[in-house]
């Protein structure tokens, strides 16, 4: 039985899907390869405090420049003369209120992100550490990035955490601690 014919007019064809968006990337990219390049190095760590049985680590929440929450492992640039296992131990007591021993390195993490006047390599430096004292609190932030510091069980951080290559120093420490996550 032949099929009624559809009263709507005929759509102008659409170009490949992802056209535009290609052409918008594309741009950015070529943008961003004509900004400065800047080398940041940094250093920090999952602070370990365990609790019957149950090893937390002491994590942070930011938000991102959408304005969306993102639970992040403490860290931040190595000041002066520090090593990175001085600017570990700080960073951690300064974002999270919590006074920890380096244990041992777990990993190095490397990336590119592009800011507002700039693209920046970074390379942070992380520590499998032991908490030692203190309050969970982001208090004592001085940048104030942090907003909220929380104790998080190790075997939650690979769904809480929103960067993959902290996701993957979880799953270090984790292995470290023999810990099933």
């Amino acid at each position: 039985m032949p099929r009624p014919s559809d009263p709507r007019p005929q759509a102008t064809p659409r170009p490949p899907a992802g056209h535009a968006l290609r052409r918008r990337r594309e741009a950015a990219a070529k943008r961003a390869a004509q900004l400065p390049v800047s080398n940041e190095t940094s250093a920090g760590g999952i602070a370990v405090m365990v609790i019957d049985g149950v090893a937390y680590a002491a994590c942070i929440g930011r938000r991102n420049r959408a304005g969306r929450l993102e639970w992040c492992l403490p860290k931040g640039h190595i000041e002066g003369e520090e090593t990175p296992e001085e600017a570990a131990v700080r960073e951690v007591a300064e974002e999270t209120g919590i006074d920890a021993e380096i244990l041992r390195p777990i990993g190095v993490i490397d990336y590119w992100f592009t800011g507002d006047d700039r693209r920046v390599h970074k390379v942070v430096h992380h520590y499998l550490m032991e908490a030692k004292g203190g309050v969970i609190t982001t208090e004592n932030d001085p940048d104030q990035e942090a907003e909220i510091a929380e104790w998080i069980a190790i075997g939650d951080l690979g769904t809480r955490l929103a960067f993959p290559n902290e996701r993957k120093m979880a799953q270090v420490a984790a292995e470290l601690l023999a810990i099933a996550t």
